[in-house]
């Protein structure tokens, strides 16, 4: 894994772009590196970043529209090869059998807590570093 992290963030709402970097922080935990962040507000965009490559790790939120990031993880996950893990953040616990179907690698609840958010990050970003190496 090189020094710095890519995490790509997908959402159409800003606010919700935002508290997923302001709980990461520049890195959300000691043993992980430096976080930067690339965010996307459409699918498209997702798509567009994700096939230049370099993305670590993607946090897609559930409640988005038009498309939804359950929707857009199973997609990724059946298209881009060698996709790199997701993070889902999902409207209610109760959600939690639909980040199961839509393959993602983690699931944390809006709004996003800061300390739950930055442990599942940091797990992904660990379990990158050593697949990469």
């Amino acid at each position: 894994m090189r020094p710095t992290a890519t995490v790509l963030v997908y959402s159409d709402d800003s606010n919700t772009r935002e508290q997923v970097r302001l709980a990461a922080g520049r890195r959300p935990a000691p043993d992980v590196p430096l976080v930067e962040f690339v965010e996307c507000a459409t699918p498209g965009a997702v798509l567009k970043e994700l096939d230049k490559g370099g993305i670590d790790v993607c946090v897609l939120d559930g409640e988005a529209v038009p498309m939804g990031g359950m929707g857009l993880c199973r997609q990724l996950k059946d298209e881009v090869f060698q996709c790199p893990p997701v993070l889902l953040l999902m409207g209610r616990p109760q959600d939690a059998w639909l980040a199961t179907w839509s393959r993602s690698d983690a699931a944390v609840t809006l709004p996003v807590d800061p300390v739950e958010f930055a442990s599942a990050l940091a797990s992904l970003l660990r379990r990158e570093r050593l697949a990469s190496a």
